[in-house]
């Protein structure tokens, strides 16, 4: 078909996350570390365009509200090479601590996270070959 298999978007708003955090200057071993734990209860996907094998994608990240213990995160997805929008996407995640009890997210985590500028997280990623293999942002590859 060559193009990207559906769930691999799951994976790429995972690592928007992660980025979005390590440019911030922290990481979730950060987190978890401080005792909060991040645990994803909801994720939706609205299919645009479908992205091709091979090609460069932008995963733009932000956090659209946080409210007691949850936080909610909204992706937008696009092609390098031309700017089109592939999807868009969002999943809350619980801040519980070390033993799953839901606890409300540590007031400097989400004053971290509310005042990056909107697409401050832009992490590349390339789409893999074939299910199950590829490359990331940096060009790792996907194990």
């Amino acid at each position: 078909m060559g193009v990207v298999y559906h769930a691999h978007y799951l994976a790429y708003v995972e690592q928007g996350r992660t980025e979005l955090l390590r440019s911030l200057g922290r990481s979730y071993r950060d987190v978890e570390d401080a005792g909060v734990l991040l645990v994803v209860v909801d994720v939706g996907l609205q299919f645009r365009r479908p992205a091709g094998y091979d090609d460069v994608l932008r995963v733009r990240t932000r956090l659209a509200q946080a409210k007691g213990p949850r936080l909610r995160f909204e992706y937008e997805i696009e092609r390098v090479e031309d700017g089109a929008l592939l999807a868009t996407a969002h999943t809350t995640l619980a801040t519980t601590d070390k033993t799953g009890r839901p606890i409300r997210p540590p007031p400097e985590l989400v004053a971290l996270l509310s005042d990056a500028a909107p697409g401050a997280a832009d992490g590349k990623a390339r789409t893999p070959p074939s299910v199950g293999e590829g490359s990331r942002s940096r060009g790792e590859p996907v194990r």
